[in-house]
């Protein structure tokens, strides 16, 4: 793949000769440059966003339940509710999938509030134990598991012990490990590996000259908090898009690229941690935490299990005002708690069914690479290419709560069907067409077993795509 740049690179905002003629340069090389000269204005946008994250956690929590003829409109619960699960988190992720880590860059508290704790912090050096690869993993899986146990898209006190405590840990990070760097954003941001993963595809991203770099003159400091190798950096998924690196060498820009090129390229490693993340994670254990709730066969074990248990007169597992809302959900007020039971099964639905889910989706991706006996072409390389599955799923799973709230307030949604089934058919599509590209690139390899292969690789796709029809159209 040509990697040379046909247009110089500016990264000086003095040079008169530079800013007099745009002409020479592409608008979205301009657009980094731009970033890169305004430090300053994202800096107060930043505080800005901290200030609305910061009120919309807190203030709810403070404030009662609300009442039965409460709306978006007239109560901040609602409002937050709504901001934060209904418009905030789907903006997020898309603004992922098609800008890259943008989020993470200019926009997030808490990686911002953890760079300034450590720009006067301690400084220390991040232990070897903190660098560990699964963590992000490990903490999306976990928090994903809590926010369902203590209901966190419902109930403002759930948002604020997730999201405030997330924030709390983020600020102590930082305050302890690196020197004006995101130590918290790197190794143990629960989000960090999903976004790892949608930003392999977005057609954005900050590309190097490997060669121009190097060829270059002088060193020219400059930070990038979140510890990327930039000279090296050939994927989008740690780059945290924030233009401090842009013009950097007369090597690094802002460009366009097929959003497939990432996973295509069999130069750009296909790391593990992104495919148990994409697999186990977005598409396994999230699938379920988006689906429980509607799903008759969770209602079934509850009943059975039930039933049994007051047959047998064992009443402890279904005595409901026991747990704190800090471990299960408890409002009885709005008659909402649950048992010991509900949080048992809500576990063992998640993490199971999670589990289990994964585990059939990664037949596919071990089958296809057994097939093919291709160097390059391993399980995790093929795991990656249902990443635009992965990415309607987890879209689709985010936007039934903003379906839900706006339900509530009586709007009609006529044309979601029609939506959700072309985001779902845009999205298996695009990881067939994935598998296809990949499996061509082998052109030495037998050619039934390059279609045992891709007829391998139908399977997940085939598999979610039912899972989530059932939940949209039949449950």
């Amino acid at each position: 793949m040509d990697t040379a740049f046909p247009l110089r690179f500016y990264s000086s905002a003095s040079d008169a000769s530079q800013t007099a003629a745009p002409s020479r340069r592409n608008r979205l090389e301009s657009a980094g440059l731009w970033l890169r000269r305004h430090r300053r204005h994202i800096a107060l946008m930043q505080w800005g966003v901290v200030v609305f994250y910061g009120a919309l956690v807190v203030l709810p929590a403070l404030l009662p339940l609300p009442s039965g003829d409460a709306r978006l409109w007239n109560n901040l619960r609602l409002f937050a509710q709504f901001v934060f699960w209904g418009l905030w988190w789907p903006g997020v992720m898309l603004a992922t999938i098609g800008l890259g880590r943008v989020w993470c860059g200019l926009f997030c508290p808490e990686g911002f509030l953890s760079e300034l704790a450590s720009r006067h912090g301690r400084g220390k050096t991040a232990p070897v134990w903190l660098k560990w690869h699964y963590w992000p993993f490990i903490a999306f899986v976990t928090t994903t598991i809590y926010g369902q146990l203590i209901s966190v898209y419902q109930y403002a006190e759930a948002a604020l012990l997730i999201l405030g405590g997330s924030t709390l840990v983020a600020v102590l990070v930082g305050f302890l490990y690196g020197h004006d760097k995101r130590v918290w954003c790197r190794y143990l941001c629960p989000a960090s590996g999903v976004f790892a993963v949608l930003a392999k595809i977005a057609p954005l991203h900050y590309k190097v000259d490997r060669a121009a770099w190097d060829n270059a003159g002088a060193e020219q400091p400059f930070n990038c908090p979140p510890l990327v190798d930039v000279r090296r950096m050939s994927s989008a998924s740690d780059c945290h898009a924030c233009a401090r690196c842009a013009g950097q060498r007369d090597a690094v820009r802002l460009a366009s690229r097929s959003p497939f090129v990432e996973i295509l390229r069999l130069d750009i490693p296909a790391r593990a941690t992104d495919a148990y993340t994409l697999i186990f994670g977005v598409m396994g254990i999230a699938t379920a935490a988006f689906q429980w709730t509607i799903s008759p066969w969770f209602l079934n074990m509850k009943m059975t299990l039930a039933t049994w248990l007051v047959e047998h007169e064992h009443y402890t597992l279904l005595d409901a005002d026991a747990p704190p809302w800090w471990l299960l959900t408890h409002y009885p007020q709005v008659n909402d708690a649950f048992s010991w039971l509900d949080g048992a099964l809500v576990l063992t639905y998640l993490l199971g069914g999670g589990v289990l889910l994964g585990a059939l989706l990664l037949i596919a991706p071990h089958l296809a690479a057994r097939l093919m006996r291709h160097p390059r072409l391993d399980w995790k390389r093929f795991a990656l290419t249902l990443t635009p599955m992965g990415a309607a799923s987890v879209i689709l799973g985010l936007t039934m709560t903003t379906a839900t709230q706006l339900r509530g307030e009586h709007l009609l949604l006529n044309g979601l069907p029609y939506l959700r089934v072309t985001l779902l058919g845009a999205g298996g599509i695009a990881s067939l067409w994935l598998a296809f590209a990949l499996i061509r690139q082998a052109g030495n390899v037998n050619r039934l077993r390059r279609i045992g292969a891709w007829c391998a690789m139908i399977l997940p796709v085939a598999l979610m795509t039912g899972l989530w029809g059932l939940a949209f159209f039949v449950w």
